[in-house]
Order: structure tokens, then sequence, then C-alpha cells
């Protein structure tokens, strides 16, 4: 079983909540495996799919209330409903969309605990996120990031928080550490996050079954997009097919001009949309200024897309390099495949990557919003990794008020000035922070 941040996120859900939880995210990351380890820690736990039993759907067309519900539910599971102590799990609910609907009366009746996930979520369930507000939590799910590889393929939680202390102090560590735990990174670049392929990995080592398991992932995720509606769907599948390619050119932006000559963006926009929505890939959109807040600096039609899953970038790409990626071959430009790599890791971290490029400042592969404050972010993958004029520019630019900034390379840590340099697979230390406050009064006096 590997073991994924996400499980403890759903058993603090449970202990500090009474309300339903849905898990959403992308296909093949391992959502229902997850609940359904979850729900060996209740006494009963009832899983019903809605695509592996349509009739399922019966049990709340037409429901008059929770008992009704309730009724038919009992009547249809085989498993026994005990009264505080069962999880009932609901699967691939955008087939009925009426379960999600009707889950505020179930909460409110109180008698069993709801999970709730399904595929395609984002694209199928339209405002997911506003139903049924108040008794209904949502936790996005993605493939594993690196610290999840790193500790299912044996480094000991140990070297994790010694690693951890020493990007948080900025102070190197052992080179001999830091040359392994590059291995680890380029090894995970190759094989990425999705459990199958990891347990496949983990099973094998052969390199040969690892990307036969991602080539049947990349084949179901292009035989969802051709069951889409069929006026886009090849729109969307020439997008998908385009993404390593137009992340191996200079620049990385996508550009539509690649599709289609007269190509322009509000055409292609549902179709971008469409694979942001269901997971597929993960738009990084411009900013036209690196100012708090940053998305009402955003530009809705410049943006790089990346790959979901970085083992899956990397399946796509030609026969034979991800043997080279492994040994750290010096005649591949690494660049695309890191900044990919850092994207994913920074969504699945809870931040929102973006990009900055501007004709007179130069561009900064990633800006995010970290404590309050702008925190650049570059990848290098070369020996140049200390020359980055672009992040040079903004951070001494007054106007934009930014404190430090990150490169992310082959090296060990160091720092010059505010500038911090760190190992590249020290990406999984960057982590959106709660900057709220936990308690706040608002003084009155003089009001009253």
């Amino acid at each position: 079983m590997l073991k994924r941040k996400i499980y403890k996120q759903i058993e603090e859900f449970y202990k500090n909540s009474r309300n339903a939880l849905m898990i959403t995210g992308a296909r093949q990351i391992g959502k229902t495996f997850t609940i359904r380890e979850f729900g060996k820690t209740f006494e009963s736990f009832i899983e019903i799919n809605f695509v592996e039993s349509p009739a399922a759907a019966n049990i709340f067309a037409n429901a008059q209330n929770c008992k009704d519900i309730l009724l038919r539910l009992s009547a249809f599971s085989s498993g026994k409903l005990v009264k505080g102590s069962t999880l009932i799990f609901l699967d691939e609910v955008q087939k009925c969309p009426e379960a999600v609907t009707a889950i505020k009366f179930l909460v409110e009746e109180g008698s069993y605990r709801y999970i709730l996930s399904g595929s395609l979520l984002g694209v199928e369930l339209n405002d997911l996120r506003s139903q049924p507000v108040g008794y209904m939590g949502v936790k996005e799910m993605y493939p594993l990031d690196f610290e999840e590889f790193a500790t299912n393929l044996g480094v000991g939680d140990n070297v994790i928080e010694v690693l951890r202390s020493c990007f948080e102090n900025a102070t190197p560590f052992d080179d001999y550490i830091h040359t392994k735990m590059m291995e680890l990174f380029r090894l995970y670049l190759v094989v990425g996050g999705m459990p199958n392929v990891i347990n496949k990995y983990i099973e094998s080592n052969n390199m040969h079954q690892v990307m036969a398991v991602q080539t049947d992932i990349l084949q179901l995720y292009k035989r969802d997009i051709a069951q889409y509606d069929p006026k886009q769907n090849l729109l969307i599948k020439d997008i998908f097919e385009q993404i390593p390619a137009e992340l191996n050119a200079k620049n990385k932006r996508f550009i539509l001009k690649k599709l289609n000559e007269k190509a322009r963006y509000e055409k292609f926009a549902n179709s971008f949309l469409w694979l942001s929505k269901a997971g597929t890939a993960l738009p990084v959109y411009n900013v036209e200024e690196p100012k708090i807040p940053l998305i009402l600096a955003r530009s809705r039609n410049l943006f790089k897309l990346f790959q979901n899953d970085i083992g899956l970038l990397a399946a796509q790409y030609s026969d034979g390099l991800q043997l080279k990626i492994i040994t750290g071959d010096d005649s591949i430009n690494y660049g695309a495949i890191y900044e990919n790599a850092v994207a994913q890791e920074l969504v699945a971290h809870g931040l929102v990557p973006y990009y900055y490029n501007s004709k007179k400042m130069g561009e900064v592969d990633f800006v995010v919003e970290s404590q309050g404050k702008v925190l650049p972010i570059e990848v290098k993958s070369g020996k140049d990794y200390e020359i980055h004029r672009a992040l040079n520019n903004i951070m001494s630019c007054s106007e934009y008020d930014i404190p430090r900034g990150i490169v992310l390379s082959n090296s060990n840590l160091s720092v010059d000035g505010e500038v911090l340099y760190a190992p590249v697979y020290m990406t999984m230390f960057i982590c959106r922070k709660n900057d709220a406050p936990t308690f706040y009064k608002i003084d009155l006096t003089g009001l009253r």
C-alpha cells in the first residue's frame, strides 16, 4: 500500500466535521483505493459505484425524503448500515448528480458518514464547489508528489526532516545524500506519481513494464477526450498531444498557431478548460506584473500548459529518453522536464503558479504567493544556474517589494543575498502556508 498525505487529511476532516467529503482529481491517481483504505477504519463500509451499477441511480431518483433514500440504499446494498459507525462511499457520482444534491439532507439526517468521488467531476458536474454549500467539503487529489514518491521507495522520514530543516535554515547538507536524492529525482521524472505506475516499478524495477502502464493511462485519457462533445474532442486531443512539443520550445508558451494557422484563443478556450477541469493538464498563466494578488494581473490567453504527471510527459517523448534521464545524460535539454515537475509539485502543494514575462525585465519561470508576498522561482537545469537576469530585475524593483527568490538547480544548497539556491527536488518543501490570522477581534470602542 502506497502512503499518501491525503489519507491523514481525510482522517482530520472526519475527526473535526460531520459533513460529507468530495474527493476530486484526475483519473488513475488513487482516489478509490485511498477511500477504501480509509473505509476500513469504520465498523461498516458501503460502496456504491454508479458506473458499475447504473441502476443505483434509482436510489436517488424522485425520492421524497431521506427516509426513502436510506430505505432504498439499504435494499440495494448487501452491507449492513450501522448508525454512527458506517461510511457510505458514492463513487463515480458524475453519473448521478442527484446524489450530490441529496447529500445536504443526508448529512442533516445524521445517521451515517458520507464520502464521494468520481472521474471527470470538474467537467461533468458544473459548479461542483457550490453544491451543497455548508454540508460537503471538497479536497483535490493529485498524483504522488516527490516526497511521497521518495518515502514509498524507502527514504526514511528522518532524512526528509533533515532536508526540510536544511531548506528552512538555508544550510548545505551532506553531498552524498544530495547525490542520491538527485538520482531519485531523475527516477521520479521518468516514473512519475501515478500509483499504478509506481507500484509496477516497485514490483518489477522494469522500465518497459512501467512505460506500458503509462501508455495505458495516456490511452485512457484519450478515450475520455474522444467521448466528449464531438464538436470539440478533436481540438482537445490535438492540444493534449501538443503539450510535449510546446514545452520543448524555446519559451515553452503554448502557441495556438502550431495547432492551426488561423487559430484564435476564443475558439479553443473551452478545450483548454476541459483539460484543466479533467485534471489532465495544468495551465500556468502569465501575469503582467509580479504584484499581490497575482490573479488580478493574469493574462487569460498567455499561458504554458503542463502535463498533470511528469512520468506521463516523459512517456510522451521519444523512446530511449527515459534511460538518458535516469543516467543524467548531459545531451538532454532538461528545462521543460524540470519545469513540468516543479509546476506539478507547486499545484499539489496548494499553490497557484504563474509565470512572468516582460521585454524589459525578462522571464521568470514561476511566481507564487507566499506569506503575503510574491515568491519568484527560477528553474535551472544547467551549470549556469547563478545567471538569472529576470529574477534580479524584479527583485531589485522596489515597486514589487519582493523580499526573496528561489533558484532550483542540480546543486546543493547555498545563499547569495536574498536568493536561495536549492536542489530542484526541494520543491517538495515549497508549500502553501495559511497566512490568515487564527483569531481576530475588531475593537469597536467609540462606536457604541
